[in-house]
Parts: C-alpha cells; sequence; structure tokens
C-alpha cells in the first residue's frame, strides 16, 4: 500500500507540474498579445508549488481529480489556440485594411484621370465645335474654286489631320464638291452615299462645300475617331 501511495503521489504531481506547464504556454501567447508575461509565469509556478498529493484526497475523489487535471490541460490548450488564433486575424485584418486602402486610392487616381480626359475631351469637341460655327458662316457663292474649298476645310481641320483629310478627299472627288458617282449616285466631296446623307449638316449640302465639309469631318471623327483613322480604313479598304 505504501509503494502504491508513492505512485499515486508521482503521478498526481505528473498531472499538476503538466498542467502547470500548460498554464506557462497559455500565458506566453496571451502575454506577447497583451505586453506582459510577467504575472502570468507566477500563476504557474503558484499552481506547481501548490501541488497536493494524491494520498491527501479521499480515494473516490481520486479520478475526478485526475480528470480535472486533464480538462485542464484541455481548456489551456485551447486558450493557447484562441489566442493564436486571434493574433492571426488581427494580421490579417491589418492586411487586409493596407490593401482596401490602396486600392481605394488606386480607384481615387483612376477616376481622377478618367475626368481629367473627359474634360480634355469635351474641350476639344467645343473648339471644333465653334470652328464648324465660324465655318457655316461662309458666304454662299454660285461657285467655289479648289483653293477656296481647301481653305475652308483647313480652317476646321487640326494641322495634324490635314494629310489624311485631303487625301481622302483626293481619291475620292479631286475636291469637286458637285462630284457624282455615275455607278452609284455617290454625291459631294466625300461621294456620301446616298448623298441626301448630308443634309443632316445643312439643307444646302448639294451646292455648299461648307456643308459638306461640316459633314465629311464629323463622319470621319465619329465613325474612326479621326481624319487619319478614316484614311487607314481606307489604305486598307479602298472605301471608309
Amino acid at each position: 500500500m505504501l509503494e502504491g501511495n508513492r505512485v499515486s503521489r508521482i503521478s498526481v504531481r505528473g498531472f499538476a507540474v503538466a498542467s502547470a506547464t500548460a498554464v506557462t504556454a497559455v500565458g506566453s501567447v496571451v502575454g506577447v498579445a497583451s505586453g506582459s508575461t510577467a504575472q502570468t509565469t507566477d500563476d504557474a509556478e503558484a499552481v506547481a508549488n501548490d501541488t497536493t498529493l494524491l494520498a491527501d484526497i479521499p480515494v473516490g475523489q481520486q479520478a475526478q481529480v485526475q480528470t480535472a487535471s486533464l480538462t485542464a490541460q484541455a481548456d489551456a490548450q485551447a486558450i493557447a489556440a484562441d489566442a493564436s488564433a486571434r493574433k492571426d486575424a488581427e494580421a490579417t485584418a491589418r492586411k487586409k485594411a493596407a490593401q482596401d486602402a490602396i486600392d481605394k486610392q488606386k480607384a481615387a487616381e483612376k477616376a481622377e484621370q478618367e475626368r481629367k480626359e473627359r474634360e480634355e475631351a469635351e474641350a476639344q469637341a467645343e473648339e471644333a465645335a465653334g470652328n464648324l460655327g465660324d465655318l457655316g458662316n461662309t458666304p454662299v457663292q454660285g461657285s467655289y474654286s479648289i483653293a477656296e474649298i481647301q481653305a475652308m476645310a483647313k480652317s476646321v481641320v487640326a494641322s495634324d489631320q490635314w494629310t489624311c483629310f485631303s487625301n481622302i478627299v483626293d481619291h475620292e472627288s479631286d475636291w469637286n464638291y458637285k462630284a457624282v458617282n455615275p455607278s452609284s449616285g455617290a454625291y459631294g466631296l466625300f461621294q456620301a452615299l446616298p448623298g441626301t446623307k448630308m443634309s443632316s449638316a445643312g439643307s444646302d449640302w448639294q451646292t455648299n462645300p461648307a456643308t459638306q465639309i461640316k459633314w465629311g469631318l464629323n463622319y470621319m471623327e465619329s465613325r474612326y475617331g479621326s481624319p487619319c483613322g478614316a484614311w487607314s480604313f481606307w489604305q486598307a479598304n479602298q472605301w471608309y
């Protein structure tokens, strides 16, 4: 019986030490998160020093004591796992917040760039509309020379687009604003088909090259982005 009591004493002391070790492990994790580990270490030492001998506990309660010790260890491990998971979650949340801030900044910069581009495009459109308005004030004549028609066009076509614009008119009508295609009936400087399309720019589309120029320039810009875009298409297809 004495030997049995000695084994029991060792056994219960083993449970107590294991419990104290588990508490120490938990204290290390929690202490790091809170900024203090001293109190946790003291608590663990207190548990180890306060070990109760199994022989001092009634036989009927010894199993309960052992079970309680194991439960304490499991609880300590669960607390440690929770603390670790909480720390990982906090780190993940910080990373996500930082990435969200970066994404938000990029979105704001993109929106600002798009706003500037939109305002610039609107300004260019207003300028072009103003130029076309001036073209509409060109005095109507009974006839127009090629030089006069080209001067009208140059007043509204951007300088970096002029060669492309001129090339198309050269190939389509040779600057004859009354040119008619005998096969298709295409008409005017740009050989609009049908010619009545140009009425959207003015009712005098048959006799006024200024009206035809307004229509032709608008057609090139709306369909191909620019006269040079239209000329690139024309070169590849022989029509535009």
